[in-house]
């Protein structure tokens, strides 16, 4: 019989008969499999060549970029770009500035920075372009002149960082700077009272703290890259002195993988869930043959490879990714290991959802995401057994299947650097996800235990508290945008920076939306966005957690727009409803709540309420409160 793994060759040969043949999804996953084993610019040329052919048959999420620079990039754009559109589906339009116009191009606001509208920008400046004495000439400072340098670098970041975000909501990607592999002081370095070494540290802090200080400005570790592969290994002096490209050929990728892990949170790319296997992932040997005594998960080798997985699931998992499993095992022996192991780091309460049973994985994933009320593309999974993988992407395309390393020594990292499981903020409801959904469980149960929907509502005693939503939770409410895709009607998705600037924006109002009830607190589960144009008051955005919909959170939600809208003088309530492939559960909002179809187009429908005709009411069951600008805040005890 032939291997499973025949089918996902990357074979050009065989991607170009997939193709032919309109085999859509053999063809993504074989043009995945050529990048894991070839990863150099021809095969990105290839893969983005290939897209393009399939272009009718993928959805692809279009985004600008732009990179500001003082070296050579244009050999790490077209593998840019493959890596992106196989992991995250996007395709980027990349635009560079000028060899080392990086500054002009930030200060003139005619600069084509500006003009191009870019949705992300990356500015990667090497510390002996900007700074050559402390680069070049070191020994020779005294130290007033090195406190100057320094100065003058943060002064010129500084600078340009607020002109940046003064006059573009893109995210900013900014390059700290590497150390030299030998200081110009030689050991002496280590020892003087003064270093290299640590000039160019207090420049990268410094580089840290001005990014913290902006919404969407990320600093980008550049020099733990760097270390992370060798410092000596990472550099090609040839190139760098003939074409001004300073990384060697095989660092090139690793710099590429660096940014595209940067870019999948930046843009919402990232998945919610994990579904792990058991045997032999996060113990070593099989339960149900070697008995919970013969498995491995210790501190000593080769238990202690296992136990380095368990330490990075239990990382995600207070990072907000939800844990789950999916294994093909005896349930009593495995949740006894689970429950018992005295090796065990990963208890029941880590789990959101077990699957032990002898189905298809791929039942199970479909069960978990049910379960769990996320979409199937939420989900990521990793396994031990290639063939459990092959099979996972064969059947479920939209799972981000993890390709592990044949040495399980490599597992743990393999899952440390995945690029889907990344954040680049940690809201209060990410820490709180595990709990929120064992939570919901209850809230299940006590459902199923009433007579009626109606009588659930009002026992469920729910608290709907809408505020204006301030800098210290803007993160939370881009990741809202970025990521909610069941109960959202115009799926507009906003970065930090753009909410941030929002905020800031005349006639534009951003309210978040908390709920409580009998069993806890949700913490921010929603967002709403509404633009003032005289008479009428539009609505950009609303959405919800897939955590509250159907409890009809969205009809309090909206009875507080209207009522806003109507005391700010609008006569009029317009929203539009933009389908997609999952905003199925939002498509009869309008229409349930009395809004008038005023026209479609292209699919899409614009609907309208007259604030003069007819008033939308809070559900009586509900507790609706509110916080505007103002600072006054109001609760509402629906009647």
């Amino acid at each position: 019989m032939m291997p499973m793994a025949v089918w996902t060759s990357g074979n050009r040969d065989n991607i170009e008969r997939l193709l032919n043949q309109r085999c859509w999804n053999e063809a993504r996953l074989a043009l995945d499999t050529l990048w894991r084993e070839q990863r150099n610019t021809s095969t990105a040329q290839f893969i983005l060549t290939c897209y393009q052919r399939m272009r009718s048959a993928v959805s692809l999420q279009e985004r600008r970029i732009v990179i500001l620079r003082s070296f050579t990039v244009e050999p790490l754009v077209p593998m840019l770009r493959a890596a992106s559109v196989l992991l995250g589906g996007l395709d980027l339009i990349v635009r560079m500035g000028d060899f080392n116009s990086y500054a002009q191009e930030i200060i003139a606001a005619d600069s084509f920075l500006y003009r191009f509208d870019p949705h992300a920008v990356i500015l990667a400046i090497q510390a002996r372009d900007i700074a050559p004495e402390l680069w070049y000439g070191y020994a020779d400072l005294t130290e007033k002149q090195e406190a100057q340098a320094v100065e003058r670098v943060l002064r010129s970041f500084q600078d340009w960082i607020e002109t940046f975000r003064a006059r573009s909501t893109a995210s900013l990607l900014v390059h700290n700077f590497e150390q030299p592999d030998v200081s110009r002081q030689g050991l002496l370095d280590s020892v003087a009272r003064r270093s290299q070494i640590s000039a160019i540290q207090r420049l990268n802090e410094g580089i840290r703290q001005l990014a913290m200080t902006h919404a969407g400005v990320y600093p980008f570790d550049y020099d733990a890259l760097v270390a992370r592969h060798g410092r000596r290994g990472w550099h090609d002096d040839r190139k760098w002195l003939t074409v001004r490209f300073p990384i060697s050929s095989n660092s090139v990728v690793h710099l590429v993988e660096e940014w595209t892990r940067y870019l999948m949170p930046i843009f919402g790319k990232s998945v919610k869930v994990l579904v792990t296997d058991l045997d032999n992932t996060l113990w070593r040997g099989v339960v149900g043959e070697d008995g919970p005594a013969g498995i491995r998960m210790d501190e000593q080798y080769p238990g202690a490879i296992h136990r380095n997985v368990q330490r990075v699931l239990l990382d995600l998992h207070r990072r907000g990714i939800l844990l789950a499993v999916a294994s093909k095992n005896n349930e009593a022996d495995a949740l006894k290991v689970i429950e018992d192991h005295p090796d065990m780091l990963l208890r029941p309460q880590h789990f959101a959802a077990i699957r032990c049973n002898w189905l298809d994985k791929s039942q199970n994933l479909r069960s978990i995401a049910e379960e769990l009320n996320v979409g199937i593309d939420s989900l990521a999974f990793v396994d031990d057994s290639p063939v459990e993988r092959d099979l996972v992407r064969r059947q479920l395309p939209e799972v981000a299947v993890i390709e592990l390393p044949p040495d399980p020594i490599g597992y743990a990292r393999t899952l440390q650097e995945f690029p889907l499981f990344q954040r680049l903020s940690l809201s209060a409801e990410d820490q709180e996800r595990s709990r929120h959904y064992a939570v919901d469980r209850q809230r299940r149960q006590f459902k199923d235990q009433l007579g009626s929907l109606e009588e659930f509502f009002r026992q469920l005693q729910q608290q709907v508290e809408i505020f204006a939503t301030s800098r210290e939770t803007v993160p939370r409410v881009a990741q809202l945008t970025l990521k909610t895709n069941q109960f959202n009607l115009t799926n507009r998705r906003y970065t930090e920076g753009e909410v941030a600037a929002l905020l800031q924006t005349p006639g534009v109002n951003v309210y978040e939306v908390h709920v409580k009830d009998r069993f806890g607190d949700n913490g921010i589960v929603g967002v709403c966005i509404t633009r003032r144009n005289g008479p009428v008051c539009e609505i950009d955005t609303l959405l919800l957690s897939c955590r509250v919909i159907h409890r009809t959170v969205e009809t309090a939600v909206l009875s507080f727009v209207a009522h806003q809208s109507a005391r700010a003088g609008a006569g009029r309530l317009e929203g539009w409803f933009l389908p997609t492939q999952k905003n199925g559960p939002a498509k009869s909002f309008y229409p349930s709540h009395r809004f008038k179809l005023e026209c479609e187009k292209d699919g899409n429908s614009l609907w309208s309420l007259d604030l003069n005709g007819a008033a939308i009411e809070c559900p009586d069951w509900i507790s609706l409160g509110h916080e505007t600008q103002s600072s006054i805040r109001d609760t509402i005890h629906c009647q």
